[in-house]
């Protein structure tokens, strides 16, 4: 067992993680732990944009975190929503020194635009629809520039090393049995979504609830976990047996598209008079309602009144995915579904990322400091990243580093090659059928017992690899979903009981 002594480790290499890591002061050693390649996260995946005020003019703060507020269901810290949209210029402008390239008119103005929940244009995008993607090629590249945070790719996170309810580090399984122990002052979780423990998904393979799965076990504090995102409009493809969906951008409904049913019927206003720019908790439960109406499993989005060459140019991701399923922007309707998209709970942290134990903090999708509420506005979740990404580096940055000693007492397992896919499966086939977009008290608990039998079979035959802890991660985080839907009652956000 190799040990690598650092000031701070961070898992994740996500826009929560990776920003962080750029703020931290570079006399700092930074690890920062990779599942897979530093490219292959959810974050590269966002489409519509980073919303954000630029100007700090007081109505349209107020107007920011009212939106934000009211998308939440209220549920929100009104003082972390606050931190979120106050300091969303000062960390948009660090991207731009970073050298992430807005989108700009013929003027050199940064282009804005609008999606479901936001009252105005705030929304700034890259790329056209590949924000994310930008974001994260301009961050890669400064990361290596620096010499004090060193990349380990291929390498799953195990568990946390702790005593006494404070983090000294993180276990980690390298080239598929070395296990390597990051000895540190402070530990990030920047761990993403939660998106493979179903079975449909827009998050990328990776999303396999990693941080909270480590968190769990540690015995730090969660909450909100029964608020799961569906995202509206994913393409709803029939014949792809992939878990993975595309995901067609809000942004295209905030350039004018409407949704459509099987009839050919404009339906949003049946539900409310925000139409297909409704906060994504509205829109998702109605096209769900509108499916069970009409007898089908999709809807559809038009966009024949804004014209192919506009679409083409505004949205070349998009445009180039549909044209390779044989279907023109512009021209032809595009089938979309609801499927998983965001997880707005995760591991409870304070206005500052810290956690409820010493010395480990959480951003990103796998952390819950309160800003989404109930549910979350469209395009919070890459601010939320780099807001308090920013504030958890400024209180790493205050601490002295100092050397950290930790006598191991991780146990080897051994390591089998097995792949745990059947589980996997079942895992979402069950999560889609009873906790999904609509849930009930007897579908909940029957997928309790379906899954509470999947984690004593995993907990009984341990297994020193990868695809074992993604398992684990994934069956435990989805009974801490079950538990925490089955105790609340009543409706409210993106989390619908029938009773």
């Amino acid at each position: 067992m190799l040990q690598i002594k650092t000031d701070v480790v961070i898992v994740g290499a996500g826009l929560a993680g990776i920003y962080t890591a750029l703020n931290i002061d570079s006399h700092k050693r930074v690890d920062i732990v990779v599942k897979e390649s530093l490219i292959v996260t959810n974050s590269n995946l966002a489409q519509g944009g980073i919303a954000g005020e630029l100007d700090f003019i007081q109505e349209n703060i107020d107007a920011h975190i009212e939106d934000t507020l009211k998308a939440g269901s209220y549920l929100n810290n009104k003082e972390a929503v606050k931190i979120l949209v106050t300091e969303a210029s000062e960390n948009i402008n660090k991207l731009m020194k970073f050298q992430v390239a807005f989108d700009r008119d013929e003027s050199g103005d940064i282009l804005l635009t609008k999606e479901g929940g936001h009252s105005t244009r705030r929304i700034l995008h890259s790329g056209g629809d590949a924000t994310g993607k930008d974001i994260m090629e301009a961050l890669k590249n400064e990361c290596y520039t620096r010499e004090n945070i060193h990349i380990h790719e291929d390498m799953m996170a195990l568990d946390l090393l702790y005593q006494e309810n404070t983090c000294f580090g993180v276990c980690c399984l390298a080239k598929g049995t070395e296990v390597i122990e990051f000895i540190a002052q402070s530990t990030i979780l920047a761990t993403g979504g939660i998106g493979n423990i179903y079975g449909s998904t827009t998050n990328s393979a990776i999303a396999t609830s990693d941080g909270i799965g480590m968190a769990y076990r540690a015995n730090i504090e969660l909450e909100n976990l029964e608020f799961i995102q569906f995202h509206p409009t994913a393409f709803h493809n029939e014949y792809s047996k992939s878990r993975f969906k595309f995901l067609i951008s809000e942004a295209l409904r905030g350039e004018g598209a409407y949704l459509i049913n099987s009839e050919g019927e404009r339906f949003m206003k049946k539900y409310t008079p925000l139409l297909e720019l409704a906060p994504r908790d509205k829109v998702s439960q109605a096209i769900y309602r509108e499916m069970y109406d009409t007898w089908t499993d999709h809807v559809y989005l038009d966009t024949k009144h804004l014209g192919e060459e506009f679409l083409k140019n505004r949205f070349p991701t998009i445009y180039k995915h549909l044209k390779e399923e044989n279907i023109i922007m512009g021209k032809d309707l595009i089938p979309v579904s609801p499927v998983q998209h965001f997880n707005v709970g995760g591991i409870k942290v304070n206005l500052d990322g810290l956690t409820s134990m010493k010395n480990l903090y959480a951003n990103g999708e796998c952390a819950s400091n309160g800003v989404h509420g109930a549910n979350r506005l469209a395009s919070n979740s890459l601010l939320e990243c780099v807001v308090f990404g920013n504030r958890i580096a400024n209180k790493i940055n205050e601490k002295i580093s100092k050397n950290i000693n930790y006598d191991s007492n991780i146990t080897e397992y051994h390591s089998y090659k097995y792949n745990y896919k059947p589980i996997k499966k079942k895992l979402g086939l069950t999560m889609d059928e009873y906790v999904g977009i609509v849930r009930t008290k007897e579908g909940l608990l029957f997928a309790k017992k379906i899954i509470v039998k999947m984690e004593k079979n995993l907990l009984k035959y341990p297994n020193n690899s990868k695809a074992y802890y993604e398992a684990l991660n994934m069956v435990q985080t989805a009974l801490i979903i079950i538990n925490s839907a089955s105790l609340r009652k009543e409706s409210i956000g993106c989390h619908y009981r029938l009773n």
